[in-house]
């Protein structure tokens, strides 16, 4: 069974950056081919923020993560990375990464972590 473990988040003030790590262990099922990272906000829904696939070379971004944040993987460490720049109180959420398949017209997210709290101050 594949598991997920999320860590680097934290407090931290508005304008700063974090490195958000993903790192896998357990057998990972031949199926699995896509590293996602999520996030949920208080009284929101969960919003999908970045996808990376299996080799790195075909990455999405959502309107929210544009320009700030960066997906990355290094399969040698069994991790993904979501680098966040010019954090702003808005991005305060739990972040939660998911592995998952790649479909004909959608993805299918199998796996996820329990998430790490960020919280950007003002």
């Amino acid at each position: 069974q594949l598991q997920l473990v999320e860590s680097g988040g934290g407090l931290v003030q508005a304008g700063d950056s974090l490195l958000l790590s993903c790192t896998s262990s357990g057998r990972i099922p031949f199926s699995v081919n896509t590293m996602g990272w999520f996030r949920r906000a208080a009284g929101t829904d969960r919003e999908l923020l970045a996808i990376i696939n299996e080799g790195g070379g075909s990455k999405y971004f959502s309107n929210s993560a544009k320009g700030r944040f960066t997906i990355s993987r290094d399969s040698a460490k069994n991790t993904a990375y979501l680098r966040m720049t010019n954090l702003k109180v808005e991005d305060t959420a739990i972040y939660y990464c998911a592995a998952g398949t790649q479909g004909a017209v959608d993805y299918q997210w199998t796996f996820w972590g329990q998430g790490t709290q960020v919280t950007v101050s003002s």
